[in-house]
């Protein structure tokens, strides 16, 4: 029993583990909810998130006389190793749980007031000298702390998928250059349309992407509006006046953004709105990413009885029974990450539309499946980028041929001919396996100077 320590709280004594700076209710939370196997140490922004909260707080109570200095100076200090990525191993706790988050705002105030002790030169879980509720949380509640740490969390995560993002349309804007000249069959409904390249194709992907980082930036843009100073309701009680907007000032200041107070406390402790219009943000970069993986893996098909337009990588052999096969593994587990985003977005939907009354309980499964897809969707993008995108190369011969021979060309011939005899020429063409190009020269339609003309490439792949 020397490795514990005994603490107390509403539900008695309970061993907690002796080295440990968290305490009696994060170890209840451990033993209650085993349910995802991802903890609160997955997601360093949140630890940060939630320190930068405690931070503010704290400052917020000293400038008001609440709490003093030498306590106030420790609780910062400890706040700050956690800013830094200390002790991070000290949030055990399930990410998906139930109690509205009150284990995850108690897992942080028993590790800042534990390591605040530590400073004070007393030992850990002698609260009587610096107490997880009555100085780490002074002036809160979980259902303000909680989602003002969650919304901080994605401040820093929205920061780091937008990079990724751009990364990625950087490189495919790189392949839409270097692919500049590959002339190409263009496809609508998985049939022939007109020429195109397929740089064209590929700044399209690029430009396909690149709106995202304005949506995503923008609906971030949300998350800066906290409710801290509502304490349990909104009402702000135990809060003294004025505590709301000079907690949202220091919030403000340490971190960086430009946080402000929420203008009505009552109606913003329960909504949850900002979480779904990010969301759904993501899902439509996963539904637009997942439409351009499935297009690489069209162009890629073959190689000899598919498209065989452009090269993938390879990365792995892809049979274990067919020798030589090669698959595009990159692509598909993008396409799989993009329906777990997707699913995601759903779980988002459903647990802001459980909000009853005064508070929403599900924002832990909320909050978790945002942070999720955050996480997923850059390992994702960084993926598809350096295993796949990169290194895609052309089949420029493959490209052009089909050209030569599609009977999709014909449409070039529409404003000359009229779409009746163009559609003989289209039928003609397709029931006998000749070329366009000689079936209109054999009819006497246009002469071979027009036709070279009309049907030059580089006269269909831009307005002419």
């Amino acid at each position: 029993m020397d490795s514990y320590r005994k603490e107390s709280d509403l539900l008695g004594e309970l061993n907690v583990p002796a080295n440990a700076y968290y305490g009696v209710q994060t170890q209840r939370a451990v033993e209650n909810f085993k349910i995802s196997g991802q903890t609160l140490s997955s997601y360093p922004e949140f630890i940060r998130g939630l320190a930068f909260v405690k931070k503010a707080a704290a400052k917020t109570n000293y400038e008001l006389g609440l709490l003093e200095e030498q306590i106030y100076f420790k609780i910062a200090e400890a706040c700050d190793e956690l800013l830094a990525g200390h002790l991070h191993d000290q949030f055990p706790i399930d990410m998906i749980q139930g109690g509205a988050g009150t284990s995850v705002n108690m897992n942080v105030n028993e590790v800042i007031a534990n390591r605040a002790l530590e400073k004070l030169g007393k030992e850990r879980g002698d609260y009587q000298y610096c107490s997880p509720n009555d100085h780490v949380n002074l002036s809160q509640s979980t259902n303000d702390a909680y989602p003002t740490g969650i919304k901080m969390a994605l401040l820093q995560m929205n920061y780091k998928l937008v990079q990724k993002l751009q990364q990625i349309v950087y490189a495919f804007r790189e392949k839409g250059a270097e692919f500049h000249d590959v002339l190409k069959m263009g496809r609508t409904q998985l049939q022939d349309a007109v020429p195109m390249t397929l740089g064209q194709e590929f700044e399209a992907f690029a430009a396909n992407l690149e709106e995202d980082v304005e949506k995503l930036n923008n609906n971030a843009k949300l998350f800066v509006e906290v409710n801290m100073g509502a304490t349990a309701i909104g009402t702000g009680l135990n809060a003294p006046l004025g505590y709301a907007t000079l907690c949202a000032k220091n919030l403000a200041q340490i971190t960086g953004y430009p946080v402000v107070s929420a203008p009505n406390l009552v109606e913003a402790t329960p909504d949850t709105g900002s979480y779904v219009i990010y969301s759904s943000a993501m899902k439509r970069l996963a539904v637009k990413l997942s439409k351009i993986c499935n297009d690489l893996r069209l162009l890629s098909s073959g190689p000899r009885a598919g498209l065989f337009e452009i090269n993938l990588p390879p990365m792995q052999p892809g049979s274990s029974i067919m020798p030589g096969k090669v698959n595009p593994v990159i692509p598909e587990v993008v396409n799989q990450v993009c329906y777990k985003v997707i699913g995601n977005d759903l779980t988002v939907t459903f647990a802001a539309e459980a909000g009853q009354l005064q508070l929403n309980v599900m924002e832990p499964v909320l909050s978790h499946s945002i942070m999720e897809n955050i996480q997923f969707l850059c390992n994702a993008l960084d993926t598809l980028r350096e295993k796949c995108v990169v290194g895609i190369t052309a089949n420029r011969e493959v490209c052009l041929n089909m050209v030569k021979h599609s009977i999709g060309i014909v449409t070039a011939l529409n404003p000359h001919i009229g779409y009746k005899n163009s559609s003989a020429i289209a039928k003609e063409a397709l029931e006998t396996g000749k070329s366009v190009y000689n079936l209109v020269l054999e009819q006497g339609i246009l002469t071979k100077e027009q036709l070279d003309d009309i049907l030059d490439p580089k006269n269909m792949i831009q307005p002419h």
